[in-house]
């Protein structure tokens, strides 16, 4: 009688044994737990572009018909901001659609072409701003147009080639310098503070197109293409 008591309880240790094991195995295997902080959507960063412009509450099919684009195709926000293409229009985003590209004039290569091409796409699409800033001579303009009419600008490219309008007040806020035409007192320290200025004036006018937050599981698309125009 006492080796069966035994027996017994020596097999119900060992079944115990098995369990605890069996158990310690699934949960060995079993895939760990993700915190649910990593679940939490990151916006992508990309990079800014050197020239851009924003234009409000045009979709991106009219800035396509203002610009005359051809072969034009779906294109990344991160790509068509990176550069590379002639022209590059986002989705819409809080009521504005950004147009970059290697085709936007700027007023360092000549001024006047840059004031005609804006007036022209604002003449169609409405408010349109403008913005450069050159990394590498830290050349930079910031424009704003309704209706092909130009209600502020100004460009400095090694001097003041273009001031037009009122100073607004997010121009005062940023501290940006500005200096009159033939004044040629502008220093490398004034033209490093603007060219870092204007992502900060872009924001406050409109949008920066590098601070755009979206969700990466659900990417902005918009359209790149060349210019009928050329």
């Amino acid at each position: 009688m006492l080796l069966a008591m035994q027996g017994l309880a020596l097999g119900i240790g060992f079944m115990i044994l098995g369990w605890m094991l069996a158990v310690h195995r699934r949960q060995r295997l079993a895939p760990a737990a993700v915190p649910a902080r990593e679940f939490i959507f990151q916006s992508v960063p990309v990079r800014r572009p050197c020239c851009w412009m924003a234009v409000r509450a045009a979709s991106p099919e009219a800035a396509k018909m203002a610009l005359g684009m051809e072969h034009a195709a779906p294109c990344s926000w991160a790509e068509g901001l990176a550069g590379g293409h002639e022209f590059f229009i986002s989705p819409s985003v809080g009521g504005w659609v950004i147009i970059t590209g290697m085709g936007l004039p700027n007023p360092t290569d000549d001024v006047d072409a840059t004031f005609i091409f804006l007036t022209e796409m604002s003449k169609q699409l409405g408010h349109v701003q403008y913005f450069y800033a050159s990394r590498l001579l830290h050349h930079h303009a910031w424009v704003r147009l309704d209706n092909g009419c130009v209600m502020r600008a100004y460009a400095w490219a090694g001097e003041t080639v273009w001031n037009q309008g009122t100073e607004t007040v997010p121009e005062i806020q940023t501290g940006v310098r500005l200096f009159a035409y033939g004044e040629h007192a502008a220093t490398i320290l004034d033209a490093e503070n603007n060219f870092e200025k204007v992502p900060q004036l872009a924001a406050r006018w409109s949008l920066d197109p590098a601070e755009v937050k979206w969700n990466p599981l659900r990417p902005a698309t918009g359209i790149a293409g060349e210019s009928a125009f050329g």
